[in-house]
């Protein structure tokens, strides 16, 4: 059993809850883990700021309406700049990873239903996979050290439980605008087209947020 691995995924898809007390003794119970390997994991997560101490233990994260426009705003910086640095150094393999996403994606919104949680952490997944694959390609291993802090929180996961066929197919085809410039050799266009999707995306998770905070799946 690896601590922060677990732990980090049930503070992402909800089952720990913002502001819930994470104490030494009670992770260790639930995770049958001696003290030390939970010490090391709150650390990790403290780094990543997805805890914040208290006196004993620390508590899951609440992120506030300013910290997601916060994280949006650094997300168009780094992504935008992945996306323009990708279509400069990405391969052919890049490029077949990068469709071969964006084919699945469209596979997997194709039946979605907003009760459909299987499918949804389906979405997850492969749009992160689409989003990884550029990061790949932008060859700058220092980008997605810093990315990794502000794509992977809760409320970023949970905002797909509140997307609509129409907001995922409109999701599908900036994707594919943005394949289409990396593809080109476009930077500019590519970036202009990452910021447009990031934007959508914190347009639609500052709209549903109060529902997104109090989701429990």
């Amino acid at each position: 059993m690896d601590a922060y691995k677990y732990i980090k995924g049930a503070i992402i898809d909800g089952r720990y809850t913002p502001g819930m007390r994470l104490g030494e003794e009670f992770l260790a119970k639930e995770l049958n883990l001696s003290r030390t390997p939970i010490r090391e994991a709150i650390r990790h997560l403290e780094a990543e700021g997805l805890v914040v101490p208290l006196k004993r233990g620390v508590s899951v994260r609440n992120f506030t309406n300013e910290d997601i426009r916060q994280i949006y705003d650094l997300r168009t910086l780094l992504e935008g700049y992945a996306a323009s640095q990708a279509a400069i150094h990405r391969t052919e393999e890049d490029l077949i990873k990068m469709e071969s996403a964006n084919i699945q994606y469209e596979k997997v919104i194709q039946d979605y239903g907003e009760s459909d949680l299987v499918r949804v952490k389906e979405i997850v997944d492969v749009n992160q996979q689409f989003h990884e694959v550029i990061l790949h390609a932008a060859n700058n291993a220092h980008l997605h050290f810093h990315l990794a802090k502000v794509v992977v929180v809760p409320i970023v996961y949970r905002s797909f439980y509140w997307y609509d066929d129409n907001q995922l197919k409109r999701s599908l085809e900036i994707h594919k605008i943005i394949l289409q410039a990396i593809q080109n050799k476009e930077p500019e266009r590519a970036r202009i087209a990452m910021h447009e999707h990031i934007y959508q995306g914190r347009d639609h998770v500052l709209k549903h947020l109060d529902k997104i905070k109090s989701a429990k799946q």
